[in-house]
């Protein structure tokens, strides 16, 4: 059995937080109970957020693995939002929970179809008659895939933490599939139908919302999600965001948000992508030379407008000899410096059909990479 000794930072975001070192204070939380938690006083990274522990889980947690179509956008959804969210609560002062304000029973009820039965729904209501049926009439798309919440708490003067704010993520399906009568179909969304689309159910949600209780005056932050289709090998994005104010029942102010991922090499000829594809392609070629018999090299690229932001790299490997992965991490680690740009955080996983075997990661601007290679 493999034993980590060093962990990743992509998982550090939800956890961003030594356990060992704490401060211990009173929690008030929305249904004015008492209790007692422990917020972490050491913050790794103004990019993370402080935790409360013990850690408390949302009621809906588990329903977004059966509703998205890859693990890719699982992940993102979650961390998307994270990061989104910080553009209204700042990791400096505001505490991160999962979501306790949308229910089991409430989730279940609006991502399902309105009907007689379901008057909650906010997927559009299955209206055809049995003869429509029968003539091969299909239902209307299902747009609204998965509701992602995430609370934002934040001290009060009396040494307290109360709920400050909540992030609402909504994964909307840019491609629906359907069986019916043994028949499988798909049915692409368009763009603005989407967006058009995601603002209602935004709106919708935001005014359910405001009427649970001690939802009146917390800002609600709501992110557009534009799920990937089921064949796609990178995370999908949020392509749009906006703010309910205090007592809002709408969201006002939507903002674009210019994101994307993309896989390296990459085949298409659009020119912000041409100086990262030819130094991933000259990356790739070096390992080629040294080390033969591995899988591939897999490069995926997170851009936020023009700008490569990260890059991660997975490269599996078919040998197993410690010195030969002793040998290929330091190889990787040289090229990582020779090929990549310093702005550019880039992180090396290298894995065999026994797990991890080495991480090496380089911060932007950073000389000295960390490596790691497990025991």
């Amino acid at each position: 059995m493999k034993r980590i000794w060093w962990i990743p930072i992509s998982m550090l975001l939800l956890t961003g937080c030594v356990p060992s070192v704490t401060d211990e204070t009173e929690v008030l939380n929305t249904e004015e109970e008492v209790e007692t938690a422990i917020i972490p006083s050491m913050q790794l990274d103004a990019q993370y957020y402080r935790t409360l522990l013990p850690y408390k889980q949302s009621a809906t947690r588990g329903k977004i693995i059966n509703r998205m179509n890859s693990r890719y956008d699982i992940k993102e959804a979650e961390n998307g939002l994270l990061r989104l969210s910080q553009n209204q609560f700042s990791p400096d002062d505001y505490y991160f929970q999962e979501g306790q304000k949308i229910t089991d029973e409430d989730s279940t009820a609006w991502l399902g179809r309105a009907s007689k039965d379901n008057p909650g729904g906010l997927n559009p209501a299955d209206k055809r008659t049995e003869q429509q049926k029968k003539e091969g009439d299909r239902p209307p798309a299902i747009i609204l895939a998965h509701i992602v919440e995430q609370n934002y708490l934040v001290k009060t003067n009396e040494e307290t933490i109360r709920l400050g704010g909540v992030s609402i993520g909504l994964a909307l399906n840019s491609v629906y599939y359907n069986t019916e009568d043994g028949v499988s179909y798909e049915e692409t969304i368009p763009h603005g139908q989407l967006e058009k689309e995601g603002q209602r159910l935004a709106n919708e949600i935001v005014k359910r919302l405001r009427e649970k209780e001690g939802m009146a005056n917390i800002p609600i932050t709501v992110g557009l999600f534009k799920q990937s289709t089921r064949n796609a090998i990178a995370p999908s994005t949020y392509f749009s965001y906006g703010v309910a104010p205090k007592k809002a029942t709408k969201v006002a102010d939507w903002k674009a948000i210019d994101e994307e991922y993309v896989v390296f090499p990459t085949s298409g000829t659009v020119e912000k992508y041409r100086k990262v594809d030819t130094a991933f392609l000259n990356f790739k070629q070096d390992v080629e030379e040294y080390f033969s018999n591995f899988t591939s090299v897999i490069g995926t690229g997170f851009y936020q407008g023009d700008q490569l932001r990260e890059l991660q790299i997975d490269i599996p490997i078919q040998f197993y000899g410690s010195a030969e992965i002793i040998g290929f991490t330091q190889y990787l680690t040289g090229l990582v410096m020779e090929h990549f740009p310093e702005n550019v955080q880039v992180e090396v996983s290298v894995t065999s059909s026994n797990g991890p075997e080495a991480l090496i990661i380089r911060k932007v601007n950073q000389t000295e990479p960390v490596v790691h290679i497990y025991d």
